[in-house]
């Protein structure tokens, strides 16, 4: 096969997929990995797809609005939530990120709970704004617009002055090689630096983002406690983050 001719083909493949790994790739063609990686920075330089680490992905994986993911899965990720809801202290310090299942989790906090919620989620703050019990603290910063998200250095510099007991994360993706990414890189640093200073850390993840690759890394999966997922991920790409270090914990089937 001529390079132009396997250039065609693997971007004919990133588009079906939406998400491919340069090594699978190398395999498929029967070519060396540098081999790939240089056909896959000559596409990105043609503007016909996002390079990210280990693979690539199609231009149109976005992470649609916030009312679309908020819509999408519910179920699951209220079930997610609940089983976080499991592992949280009545006087714990908790860091509720950004995303539709981190908005889940601030739902379901226990009624005992009494602790502190450290978030940058504009939507979690007004659902916690009620609760006289709880001592809540928001990042502030600049706010995106559609999900309300608070991002820059105001919010980097509120996550590095605390210490919590327990965080969890929201996701754009959870790859077994590419770790923990997403789709904002203003939100990457502040990621790592609510990892930097929680005890344990917890990436909330419905199982349709398990072996996903968003654009931007945030970490390799090493750096987080465990990935807390629901009933329906497949057996298959568990045993594979398992492969790679990675804790996952299920949610249970709320229908059992």
């Amino acid at each position: 096969m001529l390079p132009t001719q396997r250039r065609q083909a693997i971007l004919a493949e990133v588009r079906q997929a939406k998400a491919v790994a340069a090594d699978e790739l190398a395999r498929q063609f029967g070519v060396s990995l540098e081999t790939i990686r240089r056909d896959l920075r000559g596409l990105r330089d043609q503007g016909l797809l996002e390079r990210v680490y280990g693979g690539a992905l199609s231009i149109r994986s976005t992470e649609g609005t916030f009312a679309t993911r908020s819509a999408l899965h519910a179920e699951r990720k209220r079930v997610i939530a609940q089983l976080a809801a499991t592992l949280i202290g009545p006087d714990d310090t908790i860091v509720v990120d950004i995303g539709t299942t981190a908005l889940e989790v601030a739902r379901a906090l226990p009624a005992g709970f009494r602790g502190r919620v450290l978030t940058n989620s504009v939507p979690a703050a007004m659902e916690l704004a009620g609760r006289d019990d709880v001592e809540l603290l928001l990042s502030g910063g600049q706010v995106r617009t559609g999900d309300a998200a608070c991002f820059g250095a105001h919010a980097e510099a509120f996550f590095a002055e605390f210490y919590a007991d327990l965080a969890f994360l929201g996701s754009g993706g959870v790859h077994p090689r590419a770790g923990l990414t997403d789709y904002h890189p203003h939100e990457v640093i502040t990621r790592r630096t609510i990892i930097e200073h929680s005890a344990a850390s917890y990436v909330l993840a419905d199982s349709s983002k398990l072996g996903t690759i968003a654009v931007h890394r945030v970490c390799p999966l090493s750096r987080v406690t465990a990935v807390l997922t629901d009933h329906q991920a497949g057996p298959e790409v568990v045993e594979a983050l398992a492969g790679a270090g990675c804790t996952v914990l299920l949610g249970a089937n709320s229908e059992e």
